[in-house]
């Protein structure tokens, strides 16, 4: 098994079969996956998604909405609908929603889509995202009763777990600009980048 230039072979015998190649971030919400998604791509000169604003434009609302509408497995269901029409694509970089890794079939999906990278950041972090970021506030659901920083650390707690299981690698987004997290993410996967490296 070869990775060139973005794309992954697998030899078997005489024969190269090319499968899609996608670099896939996932993570609590508020640590840049979207930001980091677009940086990657520009680098790479491939394409970025936004999964969870997939999903919305499918369902034509709101997430918010949707848990108020069809409640949360009602959401996972269209999730898990996009994630199969994202991964059929090739040479992209999917910024996935925080709980896609709480399904075994996502994961299965994920693991064999290409090449992940989990970004982390600690629970006060995200809160402070989070609380900074209007689009957070509006159109994103509390996933419990408590809300707030109690519910991230809940939530992560449940999570982690699923986040290492999925992910070749872990990344740290502390302090840290896109750009720097970017220039990481590409030199210990061994990507090829089209452009020189961030400032």
């Amino acid at each position: 098994m070869t990775v060139e230039a973005g794309r992954l072979s697998v030899r078997v015998g005489a024969l190269t079969q090319r499968v899609h190649m996608n670099l896939l971030l996932i993570g609590y919400r508020g640590t840049g996956k979207t930001g980091v998604a677009k940086r990657l791509a520009l680098r790479l000169g491939w394409d970025w998604i936004d999964a969870d604003v997939e999903v919305e434009l499918a369902a034509g609302r709101a997430i918010a909405t949707i848990f108020a509408e069809e409640g949360e497995e009602g959401f996972r269901d269209r999730e898990t609908a996009v994630l199969r029409r994202l991964l059929t694509g090739d040479r992209q970089v999917l910024a996935l929603g925080g709980g896609v890794v709480l399904r075994a079939v996502n994961r299965r999906l994920i693991g064999a889509a290409g090449r992940v990278v989990w970004l982390r950041a600690a629970p006060e972090t995200i809160h402070e995202r989070l609380t900074n970021d209007p689009v957070s506030s509006t159109q994103r659901p509390n996933l419990t009763a408590d809300g707030g920083l109690q519910e991230i650390v809940a939530v992560l707690a449940d999570r982690e777990p699923l986040y290492r299981q999925c992910a070749e690698i872990d990344v740290d987004t502390e302090d840290r600009d896109v750009g720097e997290v970017a220039d990481e993410i590409i030199s210990r996967l061994d990507l090829a980048p089209v452009d020189r490296p961030s400032a």
